[in-house]
């Protein structure tokens, strides 16, 4: 590391040589386990604590140093590492830690930093690279979506003819060196070179048409060398991570898979290369072209979401290659059927020979909670039932175990017990729940009169200006805030103690949009720990966890709940609160949901039954609360979707059948209420564009979404003809960075989106929730923001 006074000169990804760190001290380490034929594809990179988040809010905020980061970040890569050679995994991975997002440590590898960074060349810091995901007070960060169909987000490369690519960042050896330091020998993991180019997009002033794959002979000589020196230090396997092959590709992006692969051939000579898929079944073609790459020796398949793959496996596997069969869920956090595992990597074993069978997981296990054992106040008979990160690690471990022949038969009779209570429980079946449920699937629900007519009804009793403000619902939560909640939760403060310090913050986030004469009001979610927690802590059917945490984005960690039986609504959930808000104001006050697919997608749901009669079942307790919602004189209501999109399927043949139950869920969420009742939705950060209809057929009367990250390419769809009649607002700043866009800034967007929409149906609002961003930072942002709009409406009023 080198320290001139400067974060800027924190070169990114060096291990700390000045400290005297202890993982180094250290002599190497003797595991009494004998590594088996196994394999994790990655690990959660937060800590079983959150301690990486706290790391780097408190260097962001500039509480501690980059030393400090460093330390907690090499901490934890020791403490993953020995955990996995602890459970005698063979196959360990390392550069799968990251400060932020393994696409944007790829972009660093490569040196594809877009110019407005001010990046001069050599290692890339940390300033250059968090500027890059987080933006600064000068620029904006780099767009930001979701990675494939998971609610992880990633920050999407900026690429075009002239990028000048340059090896700028050696985490990747650096890692592998520090887990060698320690006795542990890794596989390095990288980003796939084809599939990076396929996830990134077009920069700025570049043709949308431009070919992405033409660049990737200039970024296979960087790839190659930092082979070169992986090959230096001693690493015997390298991880390529080339998901998009389960998409849906075109002849000519096949063929860069083996092109790629041809040129890294030579380079890779020595080395054993693995090359992994997941998150979906592999198509046939794409199977066919991974299977004869170049210089390939082994191949990771999901075998929990690509059932289908097995047949390909069984009728065209390469003989002499090594299959990671991915038995073990990386997705979900219910405890493997070790018996159904087993059968199924026995029969495998007959069609690749035993010693090229490796027991993995099914994709890596960052979308998983991290470890079981710090939760002491879950309920015992579902805790029986669960397997984090760290217990799948010994699924996999206790599977290659048994297919070596040294099966544990009491971890494997604990766990047919547990699978058996599970099925039999009575907690898990509401046969009331299951019949309305499955009574929804043969009807419609659409409101009687067209949106249209009902925004003519809804303007007469609202009566707002043209261009109407409104923020997305959530306001900052202060560490008051959260010290409430937390204290009333553990009983040390009292119910009325806790509804008056709640009712205080929310008569401050009203009066605070009063007088910044916002439109529509939010109460601001002082109650609310989370979007979707808060609804299913509320909900039969929920368990919830004290520590289940999963990265989102950068430091934002999300807590699912975990759905394991029929859901119902006992009560209403949140009519107090509304109505307490409404009271505060004479302007429209929203009653603020979490909508049935984004409870469901960004929930660990039950897999005892198809996913969307679970989505079912959340839609009639949803449909409960919005109709106790109306009775209580609230008439503007906004139930949010932000997931909608990212549970798309990621086979075009499949999309079809999931956008017709996951709108209809929506619709039944709002069937019944009256005209003037409007309802609103909100959705963010993912491509939007490609299911435009189905966000139509949803038939809601505003829709706000996220815009200004992404470039505005949410615009271009209503450039291309497409009509939209109901309301929509999109964002017109970007809420996850700390800058704060100028009312100029502001009223050009907002002109730009004047060009393609009609100004009756045109919202201004934030890109999203307003809860992770500070109060310094989101009033000035607010009052730019009802600038712009004020100066559009006289604009448009002359």
């Amino acid at each position: 590391m080198i320290l001139c006074g400067s974060v800027a000169c924190v070169r990114f990804g060096f291990t700390v040589k000045e400290r005297k760190l202890n993982l180094l001290q250290v002599s190497k380490v003797k595991f009494s386990i004998r590594s088996m034929a196994s394999h994790i594809v990655g690990y959660p990179r937060m800590g079983p604590k959150r301690e990486l988040k706290f790391a780097l809010e408190s260097f962001w905020d500039g509480k501690s140093s980059a030393e400090d980061l460093q330390t907690v970040a090499a901490d934890l890569r020791s403490s993953i590492w020995k955990q996995m050679a602890a459970a005698g995994i063979k196959y360990i991975p390392s550069n799968t830690f990251s400060y932020y997002d393994q696409v944007l440590d790829t972009t660093t590898m490569i040196g594809a930093v877009p110019p407005r960074y001010n990046w001069n060349g050599g290692e890339i810091g940390f300033d250059t690279y968090f500027s890059m995901a987080r933006g600064n007070a000068s620029v904006p960060a780099m767009e930001m979506t979701k990675w494939f169909d998971t609610n992880y987000h990633y920050i999407v490369p900026e690429l075009g003819p002239e990028v000048k690519f340059t090896y700028a960042s050696h985490k990747a050896v650096n890692e592998y060196k520090e887990a060698k330091a320690l006795g542990v020998d890794t596989v390095p993991v990288f980003v796939g070179p084809v599939s990076y180019l396929l996830l990134s997009k077009p920069a700025k002033g570049v043709e949308k048409t431009f070919d992405l794959l033409s660049l990737l002979d200039k970024i296979l000589p960087i790839y190659k060398e930092v082979i070169a020196e992986l090959k230096e230090a001693g690493a015997t396997w390298i991880q390529f991570d080339e998901a998009t092959l389960v998409k849906d590709l075109e002849a000519h992006q096949l063929q860069a898979f083996t092109k790629a692969y041809a040129d890294l051939e030579s380079a890779c000579s020595g080395l054993n290369v693995l090359v992994a898929t997941y998150f979906a079944d592999i198509p046939a073609d794409a199977f066919k072209t991974l299977t004869t790459l170049p210089g390939v020796a082994g191949y990771t398949f999901d075998l929990v979401r690509g059932e289908q793959t097995l047949d390909l496996i069984k009728t065209s596997f390469p003989s002499g290659k090594y299959l990671f069969a991915g038995v073990v869920d990386g997705r979900n956090i219910w405890a493997n059927d070790l018996a159904a595992s087993l059968k199924v990597l026995e029969s495998l074993e007959a069609i690749v020979g035993k010693d090229k069978l490796i027991v993995s997981t099914s994709s890596s296990l960052q979308h998983t909670a991290v470890d079981l054992v710090n939760e002491t106040k879950l309920d015992d008979e579902i805790k029986s039932w669960l397997a984090f990160a760290a217990q799948k690690v010994v699924e996999v471990g206790a599977l290659a175990k048994a297919l070596a022949g040294q099966k544990d038969e009491a971890f494997f009779a604990a766990n047919a017990a547990a699978l058996a209570s599970r099925k039999c429980s009575p907690r898990v079946t509401n046969e009331a729940v299951q019949k309305a449920a499955a009574a929804l699937r043969g009807s419609d629900h659409r409101r009687a009169t067209n949106v249209s007519a009902r925004l003519d009804a809804q303007q007469k009793k609202l009566n707002l200006p043209i261009l109407p403000t409104t923020t997305i619902g959530s306001f900052p939560q202060t560490i008051e805030l959260r010290r409430v909640r937390r204290e009333y939760k553990a009983k040390k403060i009292s119910e009325e103690e806790y509804i008056k310090a709640i009712k205080e913050e929310i008569f401050k986030v009203v009066q605070l949009q009063e007088e910044l004469d916002i439109d529509v009001l939010v109460h601001g979610e002082p109650e609310r720990n989370d979007m979707v927690e808060y609804f299913g802590e509320q909900l039969s059917g929920f368990a919830f966890t004290a520590n289940g945490w999963v990265q989102s984005y950068g430091s934002r960690c999300v807590k699912p709940p975990i759905i394991y039986g029929d859901v119902s609504r006992p009560k209403a959930m949140t009519v107090f609160w509304s109505t307490m808000a409404q009271e505060m104001t004479k302007r429209p006050m929203k009653g603020m949901l979490t909508g049935p697919v984004t409870i469901l997608n960004w929930s660990f749901v039950r897999n005892d039954q198809p996913r969307f009669e679970t989505c079912y079942q959340i839609a009639l307790a949803i449909k409960d609360e919005v109709e106790d919602l109306e009775k209580a004189g609230i008439t503007v209501i906004q139930i949010d979707e932000a997931a909608l999109r990212e549970g798309l399927p990621l086979r075009k043949a499949e999309h079809a059948f999931y956008l017709d139950w996951a709108v209809h869920s929506f619709r039944i969420t709002n069937v019944g209420v009256q005209d003037t009742t409007q309802i609103h939705t909100h959705m963010c950060y993912s491509n939007f564009n490609d299911i435009i209809h189905s966000i139509i057929n949803m038939d809601a009367d505003v829709i706000t979404i996220e815009n200004s990250r992404s470039d505005e390419k949410l615009l271009s769809v209503f450039r291309e003809g497409v009509k939209y009649g109901a309301g929509i607002g999109p964002g017109v700043y970007d809420i996850h960075s700390p800058r704060i866009p100028s009312t100029e800034e502001i009223h050009d967007r907002i002109n730009k989106m004047l060009a393609v929409l009609e100004t009756n149906i045109l919202w201004v609002n934030p890109d999203c929730g307003l809860k992770t961003r500070k109060y310094a930072e989101v009033k000035p942002a607010l009052e730019n923001m009802v600038a712009a709009a004020k100066k559009l409406r006289a604009a448009l009023a002359k």
